[in-house]
């Protein structure tokens, strides 16, 4: 990896300070003489360069300058729009101050020490150095700014030992290399969101709780540190009940010449509070109007689904309006199709709910969908509206119901020319929109549609929110005609702004950006395919038979493991011809060939074999018996930002046809 000329720099001067500190000059003039004295004789060969080396290393000099020589790591970062930020696992300041960080930018270093009260993992054992165990993993946002913890055994006293360095920036062109002084940072409401989420040995990701941190208490600190326990509340319908503590420390470096008083701290937060308060108070005042007025149009309207406030994580009511945003993706996404396709990679689930009943909904901040790797339609519909919106498009989400009358969301775009596209975000499939007329005579043809959708209640984006108020709320006999108000009741986009535009009030979650994909595709592919062809040995000898593998004809199903993935970007099939071709010059005569590709979303081997052995038709090749069995087995990941991966696998077998 090159660096930069000015931050080799700043390394070699790093180096160079440390070999002074260690008097490092003295140490080797000392070695030299005494190798001198001790091996020099009269008549012997010349000293070389290489006996001097061997003698460093022998006394132990090169082990002590690189023992005590440490450099931070960095976390992943975003893309190159956002610029990468560093996490330090250190004790104290005075450790960061001598590493590579900008000190005309104002810093505030985030510390956890350790966390308490996670009552849910009290009787859970500690773990055997070496076992596989569930582990927590924290997650950080601010400003633009995205951080995560190492993975640590759940426990009730969880040893979360981390360090966050935080850039505190102003927002104003030009001015983000600039110092921030007391009064700036006092008017800074963005708060640090931070997400706790447990991994299980199995792979699957638990949201455990979602904090906002207020900072902005460091201000009145003497010397500007300070440290206080954090209550961590559980999500969902356990969104009142505690889940843990979590300790953390506050410094902020440079320190300020002269602190706030605590006085004034707690006024411009009280402040704050009394704005928000106030604008959602008229929010809600006007969407009662708004909603009155709509079922004067039609009683019946009083049936369909118009969704004007969410339930968070934190069961807290938004306007739906709020979980839509502007979202641009930089170089991670490079088209609307591909943004479609990595939303459809995050796992559906829907919210966990203690005991029976109907379904229970939750829609999740942007920052808890993302770390938790997965949620329900509602959270995949306003993540890919808001990467359409980043592309120019003019996206909607559209709440109503499928099949059987389940709720559910999806989006919707519409292009200047009138047409209407559906955008399934569970799967990434677009349905063109061609609505039937009622009034046409009986042999006029009419579009069959594709789509699995069944009513339509209204639609929404960050700007605009909209009720259907047409005779019948059937998709296939809507009219998406926005500027028609006999049609579609729309809500004030001056009401919709004092509430929903981010920072119009503190109770809005910041917007983080995405991050780059943190796996390894080539490395991933390579290891899963490796503990397939184990697990396919393994089966076959449990069913006395030998495995034979054929390198060739495995390294031939890549083509088609590239083609499908992208006809799933981009809904173009290309490639399967050159596949096909290539397969049967490498099956002779008289030999069959069966295939079966397989996708999946996750990187599980044991599950991935489990439910590839419950197709007829997979379990056939696995288990093929014939003259001259040959196996190959094809494994190709594809990374995705956010850790999202598409991965295909496809086994064949080609052997010997007997009549």
């Amino acid at each position: 990896m090159s660096l930069p000329p000015e931050k080799a720099g700043e390394l070699k001067q790093i180096i160079r300070d440390h070999l002074i500190k260690m008097d490092i000059h003295g140490r080797i003039r000392d070695v030299l003489a005494e190798t001198v004295r001790s091996e020099q004789d009269p008549g012997q060969r010349h000293l070389t360069e290489g006996d001097f080396i061997r003698a460093l290393q022998q006394r132990g000099i090169v082990d002590d300058v690189m023992k005590d020589l440490r450099f931070a790591n960095v976390v992943h970062s975003t893309d190159s729009s956002h610029r990468p930020e560093s996490h330090f696992v250190v004790k104290d300041m005075t450790q960061i101050k001598t590493s590579n960080i900008d000190l005309k930018r104002r810093c505030l270093y985030l510390q956890v020490v350790g966390g308490k009260a996670f009552l849910e993992h009290l009787q859970e054992p500690e773990p055997l150095p070496g076992q596989v165990c569930s582990t927590f993993t924290l997650y950080l946002h601010f400003r633009n700014q995205r951080f995560h913890s190492k993975p640590v055994p759940c426990a009730c006293e969880p040893d979360l030992q981390e360090g966050f360095l935080l850039e505190i920036h102003k927002d104003g062109p030009g001015e983000g290399s600039k110092m921030v002084d007391a009064t700036t940072m006092l008017s800074i409401c963005d708060p640090i969101h931070m997400v706790l989420i447990r991994n299980d040995t199995s792979g699957e990701t638990t949201l455990v709780s979602s904090y906002y941190l207020d900072w902005r208490t460091v201000l009145s600190a003497p010397s500007g540190k300070t440290s206080f326990a954090i209550e961590l509340l559980g999500v969902g319908s356990e969104s009142k009940v505690p889940a843990g503590v979590l300790n953390v420390k506050l410094e902020l470096y440079p320190p300020l010449a002269e602190t706030l008083q605590h006085d004034i701290i707690t006024t411009q937060q009280s402040l704050e509070r009394q704005r928000t308060a106030e604008r959602e108070r008229l929010f809600l005042i006007y969407a009662k109007q708004w909603w009155r007025e709509f079922l004067e149009i039609r009683p019946s309207h009083q049936n369909k689904l118009v969704k004007i406030f969410a339930q968070d994580e934190n069961g807290v009511n938004r306007p739906v309006c709020s979980y839509v945003r502007l979202l641009r993706a930089g170089r991670l996404l490079e088209s609307p199709r591909q943004a479609a396709r990595f939303v459809s990679l995050l796992a559906q689930e829907r919210a966990p709910a203690v005991g029976g009943g109907g379904r229970q909904e939750q829609w999740c901040s942007l920052m808890a969908f993302l770390c938790r790797n997965k949620g329900d339609c509602e959270d995949h519909a306003t993540l890919l509206c808001s990467l359409l919106l980043g592309f120019g498009l003019d996206s909607y989400v559209c709440v109503g119901t499928k099949g059987k009358a389940t709720p559910h969301t999806w989006v919707m775009t519409l292009g200047t020319d009138g047409t209407v596209t559906f955008w399934e975000s569970l799967t990434a499939h677009r349905y063109l929109h061609q609505p039937i007329n009622p009034d046409d005579p009986p042999l006029v043809a009419q579009p069959k549609p594709a789509y699995p959708y069944s009513t339509i209640g209204c639609v929404f984006n960050h700007k605009a929110f909209l009720a259907n108020c047409q005779p019948t709320d059937a998709v296939e006999l809507c009219v998406f005609d926005f500027q028609d108000q006999s049609r579609w009741k729309s809500m004030s986009e001056e009401a919709l702004n004092s509430v929903c535009v981010p920072g119009a009030t503190t109770s809005l979650p910041p917007t983080p950006p995405l991050c780059s994909p943190s796996l390894d595709p080539a490395q991933s592919s390579n290891q899963l395919e490796l503990e397939m062809r184990y697990l396919v040995s393994e089966q076959r000898k449990d069913l006395g038979l030998a495995t034979v593998w054929d390198d060739s004809l495995s390294y031939l199903l890549s083509a088609a493991l590239s083609a499908y993935e992208m006809e799933r970007c981009t809904g173009v099939s290309c490639g399967n011809e050159e596949f096909q071709d290539a397969v049967r010059r490498a099956v002779p005569d008289g030999h069959t060939f069966k295939g079966f590709p397989i996708h999946f979303v996750h990187r599980n081997a044991r599950r991935v074999f489990t439910a590839c052995l419950r197709s007829p038709f997979c379990e056939e090749i696995i288990c093929c018996r014939g003259d001259h069995v040959r196996m190959a087995v094809r494994v190709r990941v594809f990374a995705y930002p956010e850790s999202a991966c598409a991965v295909w696998i496809m086994f064949a077998c080609k052997y010997r046809s007997v009549l």
